[in-house]
C-alpha cells in the first residue's frame, strides 16, 4: 500500500491547532506575515472578477494583481515556498 505524502492528491490537509499556529507565527517576521495576509486578500480580490470587465473593474483587478506581486516578492525573499497563487487560495 503506497504511503500518502502532502504532495499526493488524495491526502487531506490536517488543521493546525491555534496554539501551534501562534507558535509558528511568532517565529516569522511581521513583514512576512503581513505579506502573506496581503497576498491571500489580493488573490481573493482577483478571483472575484469574472467575464468581461468594465474599465473600473479592470483597474481594481490590476491593483489587486500589483498587490499580489508586491506581497509575493516579500514572501519569496523569505522563503520561495511561501509564494501565494490563485490556485492555492481558490476553493
Amino acid at each position: 500500500m503506497p504511503r500518502l505524502s502532502h504532495e499526493h492528491p488524495a491526502s487531506v490537509p490536517v488543521p493546525i491547532p491555534d496554539r501551534v499556529a501562534a507558535l509558528i507565527g511568532s517565529t516569522v517576521p511581521m513583514p512576512v506575515l503581513q505579506a502573506e495576509f496581503d497576498a491571500v486578500s489580493a488573490v481573493r480580490e482577483v478571483l472575484r472578477f469574472r467575464g468581461p470587465l468594465c474599465a473600473e473593474d479592470q483597474q481594481d483587478r490590476e491593483q489587486a494583481l500589483a498587490t499580489l506581486a508586491r506581497a509575493n516578492k516579500v514572501l519569496a525573499k523569505y522563503d520561495p515556498r511561501l509564494v501565494v497563487t490563485p490556485k492555492a487560495v481558490a476553493r
